[in-house]
């Protein structure tokens, strides 16, 4: 079961979360989103939050899965916004179900295989991600991607992730979603056809060059690029309204 909620009335959006991360990331944008007259469906991944645990595989693939069975059951096309891996995910979706997609808002995307990405450090991340200290482990780390402004609730606010992460089964869960790979979102990319906004946080830790990685995207996917001040890995939640203004501009018809 994949745990989401709906608010507000309009042209759907989804909204998808990275690895390790609640629905709840969007705390700040999607009352802006319901606002200017949208309908807004936020979701767990597989694994977290207040989705179950029943799952055999994580990952962009198994996210890209569960967000074309969200958008089936809901019955509307959408625009999907991605944060991390759910970008990754967002592109598969886009690729191969493209009438279920109106547009894509890939924010600190995970939209191809990093090529700082070597056997080693696939089996480093694996063994720091093992179960017994993962959750641990991504405490400590979370500091890192909150690069620049953090917002005033961020430390209550990690505190329910790593609890989130800490239920039984979570743990697990989470573990196996650190082992994915953004090798099919790198192959869609080519296929995707929706217009496309790609959101980097000018301080986002996960990209030796963040504006370089962002105008990639943008350009491979016909898209445009806006960057983020003062952010690291998760503008919606470290910038909101400097995030939520740009996205509502590509969502107004154009």
């Amino acid at each position: 079961m994949i745990a989401y909620d709906i608010q507000g009335e309009g042209p759907l959006v989804v909204l998808v979360p990275g690895m390790g991360d609640l629905r709840a990331t969007y705390r700040f944008l999607a009352p802006g989103l319901v606002r200017a007259g949208y309908r807004v469906a936020s979701m767990d991944l597989r694994g977290h939050g207040d989705s179950d645990t029943s799952f055999d595989t994580y990952g962009d693939g198994e996210t890209a899965a569960d967000i074309t069975l969200l958008l089936n059951t809901l019955g509307a096309s959408a625009v999907i916004i991605g944060n991390s891996m759910g970008a990754g995910a967002a592109v598969i979706v886009a690729a191969e179900t493209p009438n279920l997609v109106n547009g894509l808002v890939l924010v600190g995307p995970f939209v191809r295989q990093p090529a700082s990405s070597t056997a080693l450090s696939r089996l480093f991340l694996r063994l720091l991600m093992a179960p017994p200290w993962a959750a641990a482990a991504w405490k400590a780390y979370l500091p890192k991607l909150y690069a620049g402004r953090r917002p005033d609730d961020f430390p209550a606010y990690r505190d329910s992730m790593i609890a989130a992460i800490k239920r039984p089964g979570h743990t697990r869960a989470f573990s196996l979603t650190t082992r994915t790979n953004h090798v099919r979102a790198g192959e869609s990319l080519p296929a995707v056809i929706s217009p496309a906004l790609v959101l980097m946080g000018e301080k986002d830790p996960d990209f030796p060059d963040p504006k370089g990685e962002a105008d990639w995207i943008s350009s491979t996917l016909g898209g445009t690029t806006v960057m983020i001040d003062d952010a690291g890995h998760y503008p919606q939640s470290q910038q909101p309204d400097l995030t939520s203004a740009a996205i509502i501009q590509f969502l107004r018809p154009r």
